[in-house]
């Protein structure tokens, strides 16, 4: 294996070269603000982000074509995955996490941190991204019984892998790296104070600077600040991310059937195709849910995300224009009242 494959460089980047061009190819590493941390086959640079690579949207995991004369980055190359989120506030911006990840390790941990609704999340953006999602539980040892864990996390889906560990014991780690070889490209997401920069010590010895964590509500006090690449023993790379307070879907309709697949299944058996699974007769989610097959919380939880995706996927155009209908049957219901209230007098 060369250098660039040990990097995750594949047939589906070198499709996209131009046999013409004497740019080099290299993984970005990190992302900092305004600079990007690259490595190629015979090179390991920081380059500048300025003039047109400002504006080429990199994210950490991308695969770039840089001209080593400049140095300076040309084109960023089709990727093909790429874990995004609707940025925090009220914006329809995207923010890009990482692109190229092969696995999701989903970082959650054995206290109040552990939250079915928060892991349906992360198991959307896994899918979404086509990345093959783990869930992680750490600080095993620090209950008595570590199943109802296991049983929550198992609920979510069928054959979904699970491994719970003490993330400083590198015997426990062992289960995580047959995902970990060369060339394949890793991520982690989890929230503050899980323990995912004690977990990226214990696999690839980072060093990376790790804080307490308040005993008051088990967050972490400063944590992980920036995106980042790590190489791991066994050749694969791994790739932290911030711990993320607020995780907004986009565009994630489709990933949200596969995670919810038991619903989707059985909406195919509704007598209505557009079924909204509320009164409907011969509604089968219903039925699931009165013949205690499927439970109504979960039913609940995919609702709200259906939601949440669509409005955070709207353009600002199609956002405009419900706010406008909005308005004109506010003004409508408003109308109405009046006249009702004139004609009663």
């Amino acid at each position: 294996m060369n250098e660039l494959e040990s990097l995750g460089w594949r047939s589906f980047f070198a499709s996209q070269l131009d046999a013409d061009v004497a740019l080099a190819p290299a993984r970005v590493l990190a992302v900092h603000r305004g600079r990007v941390e690259v490595a190629g086959e015979d090179f390991h640079d920081s380059l500048p982000l300025t003039g047109n690579s400002a504006v080429l949207a990199i994210t950490v995991g991308d695969w770039v074509l840089v001209d080593k004369d400049g140095p300076r980055v040309e084109r960023v190359l089709d990727r093909f995955g790429v874990f995004k989120r609707g940025a925090a506030g009220t914006s329809n911006t995207i923010q890009l996490i990482a692109a190229n990840i092969d696995t999701l390790f989903i970082v959650t941990s054995a206290n109040r941190d552990f939250n079915v609704a928060r892991l349906e999340r992360y198991l959307a953006i896994a899918h979404e991204a086509g990345a093959y999602p783990l869930i992680v539980i750490t600080k095993a040892d620090t209950v008595e019984s570590i199943e109802p864990y296991v049983s929550g996390a198992r609920a979510l889906g069928t054959n979904l892998p699970i491994e719970a560990i003490d993330a400083r014991e590198p015997g426990d780690v062992d289960k995580l790296r047959p995902w970990c070889g060369p060339g394949q490209t890793v991520a982690l997401l989890g929230s503050s104070g899980v323990g995912k920069s004690t977990l990226i010590n214990t696999l690839a010895g980072a060093g990376l600077d790790t804080r307490d964590v308040r005993e008051d509500d088990q967050r972490g006090r400063h944590t992980t600040t920036s995106r980042s690449m790590h190489r791991l023993p066994q050749g694969g790379w791994l790739v932290d991310t911030p711990g993320m307070r607020e995780l907004r879907l986009v565009d994630s309709a489709g990933a949200l059937d596969d995670v919810f697949g038991e619903i989707t299944a059985l909406a195919a058996d509704c007598r209505f195709s557009d079924c909204r699974h509320q009164a409907e007769p011969g509604c089968a989610v219903l039925a699931a849910i009165d013949a205690g097959v499927l439970d109504q919380q979960r039913l609940d939880r995919f609702r709200k995300l259906q939601a949440e995706d669509r409005r955070n996927s709207e353009t600002v155009a199609e956002r405009r224009a419900r706010d406008r209908n909005l308005g004109q049957l506010y003004k409508s219901i408003l109308s109405g009242k009046e006249r009702l209230k004139g004609g009663n007098e």
